[in-house]
């Protein structure tokens, strides 16, 4: 975890096939109850996900994504790991009316900030929201979802 001062809270590893998104999404709405804006949060990870298994090594045979979330000072830290892609990193792409490639755009409009950074071959996904201090302060990194 790159983030000062943020303690990881969960991590779940998922195969890298399509209704894993759906998986993720679940981990991360249960995991984050109580969060305001949590929504956003599950967005980003439909989003971070459904670009993990399209367009990385995760989305081929025994490919995994690996979902963690983390919290700190009126931080909520959301990463997703994914396998590779050979070298090319996410980004935002530069034509908002494209048919496809807005999973980024939507992580940014959402996120307070994002960015990857590399995991030897592999690459972490993450966005960074806002949380009250009191929520922040009231989880506990074992407790799990509930």
């Amino acid at each position: 975890m790159d983030g000062e001062g943020l303690v990881v809270l969960g991590s779940v590893t998922l195969p890298g096939v399509g209704r894993s998104v759906g998986c993720a999404r679940a981990f991360v709405r249960d995991f984050l109850a109580g969060l305001p804006d949590r929504d956003d949060v599950v967005m980003a990870v439909s989003e971070t996900v459904a670009n993990a298994v399209t367009h990385t090594a995760s989305g081929l045979e025994g490919g995994l994504v690996t979902v963690t979330v983390a919290a700190g000072s009126g931080t909520v830290r959301l990463e997703v790991t994914d396998d590779g892609a050979w070298g090319t990193r996410p980004y935002v792409k530069d034509d908002p009316g494209a048919e496809t490639g807005r999973g980024m755009r939507i992580v940014q409009g959402l996120a307070a900030r994002w960015g990857y950074r590399a995991d030897g071959t592999r690459t972490v996904v993450w966005a960074e929201f806002p949380a009250p201090d009191g929520w922040v302060r009231g989880r506990d990194a074992v407790s799990g979802p509930g």
